[in-house]
């Protein structure tokens, strides 16, 4: 928090000064009016609103793949051999590469758009999700073989909490990497969106809009990020009664 306060001041002063010509980036003090010009006469809670339901929709997609692929794949032998390997490939390509390919064989609508989201997604919720599911202490298999517990009561109740520190890690990494993903793709021949502002801004020369649209960005970002760390804590409140 004090370093972003210190990076602001240091804008702000060096904006006033003049080291920081307006040509190179706009002042801080642009950002409330040229949002209130946004607002009120280029419908930016609309196009706000087109990016968020596309955010939205990759993301549900993205961790319920994320989280399919982990538990086949972290608790069973024959789904691992099928699925990691495969994934540890896709991991090793930026998703934004296969923007071409995804153009080919989608089209340039909404489904390339949610599909390459949903790409950039589901890898987080996978990896860590899937190295909490191996990760489970082995003491407790050994006392769950001791009880005689059945398959299903020892996934219920050792190993799925036993994940959840891992999927709310990889859930707060999908959620950031969709805003990222979406400050990319909804430049690609959009027609609304925040990404569809910033591009015309950028041809434009409209340095404030694009200003105004990285705040909003990190905005939704931020506050995405602080709602999903709350509900980590209360999920995993039990981890901290059990250590005393």
């Amino acid at each position: 928090m004090l370093g972003s306060v210190v990076l602001l001041g240091g804008w702000t002063l060096a904006a006033a000064t003049g080291l920081l010509p307006r040509q190179t980036l706009a002042p801080p003090w642009t950002v409330p009016t040229t949002f209130w010009e946004l607002a009120v006469h280029r419908d930016l809670w609309g196009h706000v609103a087109a990016s968020l339901r596309l955010a939205l929709v990759a993301l549900v997609i993205g961790v319920a793949l994320g989280v399919t692929l982990a538990l086949f794949s972290g608790l069973s032998r024959l789904g691992e051999a099928l699925i990691d390997g495969p994934i540890q490939v896709n991991r090793s390509i930026p998703w934004y590469v296969l923007v071409p390919v995804a153009i080919s064989a989608l089209g340039i609508d909404d489904t390339m758009k949610i599909t390459m989201i949903v790409l950039c997604v589901y890898l987080p919720v996978y990896l860590n999700t899937y190295a909490s599911l191996r990760g489970i202490d082995s003491r407790y298999v050994e006392l769950a073989e001791t009880l005689a517990l059945n398959r299903w009561t020892f996934i219920r109740a050792v190993v799925l909490p036993g994940a959840l520190p891992g999927f709310f890690l990889g859930l707060r990494l999908a959620a950031t990497g969709s805003w990222l993903a979406l400050v990319i793709i909804e430049q690609i021949n959009a027609a609304q969106g925040m990404g569809f502002l910033m591009a015309q801004a950028q041809s434009f020369g409209q340095d404030e809009v694009v200003l105004v649209l990285v705040v909003l960005y990190t905005v939704f970002g931020v506050v995405s990020d602080f709602l999903l760390r709350a509900l980590e804590r209360k999920a995993l409140s039990w981890q901290k009664s059990l250590g005393g």
